[in-house]
């Protein structure tokens, strides 16, 4: 229980800093300047910099535990929350940006290494789903407070506020974890060690394609879009807008400890995936239907967050065709897929979204999820293949 409330507590900074921006969005653009092309770009940049932290920190985690390796790392979000609330350009946002996902990095990693060598393995996903249940409060934190503190003492503010936040969390995790012992079946030689080994097992590979599609759009449409999608086609303003994101990430967090001990109850743990990530393009579709009510498009948006919070039980199966000695490459490999499919998707969604800004935004929003369900449905095909590995009773 030490061990889970304190990630949890870590966890929900993480998820906060990776979806704040769809509430300030509007503010950052006005005052600073910045076309939708550069709010994409700074999304992404967190992004590269949770990724590029990931194959060495399966390392370290392996390695080194998971006490100094998150603690530590948690220092650069840190940094970089103090940089952004200090910004005055768009470069140094995405600076801010990339020292922010570097730090977030290792949290929710080093939370789910230390589950699965702990833990029994039939409570991994339940685990994971819960920490990501539980954690998505940061989305939360992210909705209508955010809004209400961005009007109360701006946004700067509110960044510092975070700042401190995340230094204490960083402290905690090294006061209150203790490290597993180490599996010495494998020595490994440096960061990039063992990936290669990971890759050679044929069980992942049906997996990848929707592993790097399945969070990616979530992500986007709750760390991105949303809040624009809010504020330019229903002309909500700042609180409007964070009350319609805080249902989809009250959404989000009851999907998440919804899917948490389903793949035990249906004895499935692909077929658990293929009907959430089913019905979350199918809502997307829906999203791009034109004359959608206001009310329409906060329940489906709630719908896709709920639905699309499959990450910890096909995390889960991707981790039951992994040796305990590749532990750590292997869920930060599946890890660089979740979040790595969004650093590509994010950009890129930008530079439609630019090239079509001379459409009605109701028009171009249409084309951006029906996109989204067109990754999600051709991940799907792939995913299809798959070999079932359900957890034992």
């Amino acid at each position: 229980m030490r061990v889970f409330l304190t990630f949890l507590a870590a966890y929900t900074l993480s998820q906060f800093y990776r979806s704040f921006l769809a509430v300030i969005a509007p503010e950052l653009a006005r005052e600073l300047g910045l076309d939708p092309q550069a709010l994409g770009n700074l999304q992404a940049f967190w992004i590269l910099g949770f990724v590029a932290t990931q194959f060495p920190l399966g390392y370290a985690l392996d390695m080194l535990g998971p006490r100094r390796t998150v603690s530590l790392q948690m220092l650069l979000a840190v940094v970089g929350a103090v940089l952004f609330a200090t910004a005055h350009s768009a470069a140094a946002l995405n600076i801010a940006m990339l020292l922010i996902g570097a730090g977030c990095g290792a949290i929710y990693m080093g939370a789910i290494y230390l589950f699965a060598r702990t833990a029994a393995p039939q409570r991994f996903a339940q685990l994971c789903s819960w920490l990501l249940g539980l954690g998505t409060a940061g989305n939360l934190l992210a909705a209508s407070p955010l809004a209400f503190a961005a009007q109360s003492i701006g946004w700067r503010g509110a960044m510092l506020v975070m700042a401190g936040a995340t230094a204490l969390s960083a402290l905690s995790v090294l006061l209150l974890i203790r490290d597993p012992g180490r599996v010495e079946t494998h020595a490994a030689r440096g960061p990039f060690d063992g990936i290669g080994d990971v890759l050679k097992i044929r069980l992942l590979w049906p997996l990848l394609p929707i592993t790097a599609v399945s969070y990616a759009v979530v992500l986007a449409e709750r760390g991105l879009w949303a809040g624009p999608f809010f504020s330019s086609v229903y002309g909500l303003e700042p609180v409007a807008r964070g009350n319609a994101l805080l249902v989809m990430a009250a959404a989000m967090s009851a999907g998440a400890m919804i899917y948490g001990p389903l793949d035990r109850l249906l004895g499935t743990r692909k077929w658990v995936v293929f009907g959430g990530v089913t019905a979350t393009a199918l809502c997307f579709a829906l999203l791009a239907m034109p004359g959608l009510s206001l009310s329409a498009a906060i329940l489906t948006m709630g719908l896709i967050g709920g639905f699309g919070m499959t990450y910890g039980v096909l995390m889960a199966h991707g981790r039951s065709f992994v040796p305990d000695h590749l532990l750590g490459r292997g869920i930060t490999l599946l890890n660089v897929l979740f979040i790595g499919g969004a650093g590509v998707l994010q950009p890129l969604s930008g530079a439609l979204m630019k090239e079509m800004q001379d459409r009605p935004p109701a028009g171009a929003y249409a084309i951006l999820h029906l996109i989204f369900a067109g990754l999600l449905l051709g991940g799907l095909a792939i995913y299809a293949f798959a070999k079932d590995n359900p957890p034992k009773a």
